[in-house]
């Protein structure tokens, strides 16, 4: 529990310091908070909490993607999957946001495609209340970007876990680009070298024993 609010705390001190940067000190910012785990999304003004939500987050194969994000773009309209309005989120490898849903019932479960779905009216709420550029710190377990569990890696994929192998294989000299958390032909290329080097079978993807070689381990 300890590691956890270690963790949640930095990336919300982060959160906050980038919001100062661009607002200036004088006007405090919003920043959402957003607990995968707890299925919660709560909006914070300085170190005043506004409101709370309960919400839903990405399925087990489409997890919400973890990290300190801004929002940049929005729409609202008629009733539709995403309820009436949706706040986009400048997440590096997929379209993200935070919306409504048509689906009221999932509402504190896992189940979405990545995105964070409140119920429409607290959706509405939400969209009347930030602008453009808050922050959004989105936390699902104490291990940063690889969450809750090890998951099997494929190409196709687009994560956060994507992007945590991406920046350790960079940093063990095999992955050459930009970490981005897609998981094209440079991370099949790394993977697949590295897993040669590191005596493992040979394959494209990243299981538990590729997780354990590289050292990234929900212990490091």
């Amino acid at each position: 529990m300890g590691t956890r609010f270690i963790f949640a705390a930095m990336l919300f001190l982060l959160a906050v310091c980038l919001g100062l940067n661009s607002q200036g000190a004088a006007d405090e910012p919003f920043v959402i908070h957003v607990d995968v785990q707890r299925k919660a999304l709560t909006l914070w003004q300085g170190s005043e909490c506004i409101r709370r939500f309960p919400v839903a987050t990405g399925a087990w194969d489409t997890p919400t993607p973890v990290g300190v994000y801004t929002i940049v773009s929005r729409f609202s309209g008629d009733m539709c999957g995403f309820g009436t309005c949706f706040l986009g989120l400048n997440v590096p490898f997929g379209q993200y946001g935070i919306h409504g849903t048509d689906k009221p019932e999932s509402i504190g479960h896992a189940a979405s495609h990545g995105c964070i779905r409140l119920s429409v009216p607290h959706a509405e709420e939400l969209y009347a209340l930030v602008p453009n550029g808050t922050q959004v710190v989105i936390e699902d377990s104490p291990y940063g970007e690889i969450g809750d569990a090890l998951r099997p890696l494929r190409d196709g994929d687009r994560s956060s876990a994507v992007m945590a192998v991406q920046r350790k294989l960079r940093a063990l000299g095999y992955y050459r680009l930009w970490p981005d958390g897609v998981y094209g032909p440079e991370t099949v290329r790394a993977v697949a070298l590295a897993r040669k080097d590191l005596n493992l079978p040979a394959a494209d993807g990243v299981d538990w024993a590729f997780y354990q070689a590289i050292g990234l381990t929900q212990f490091e």
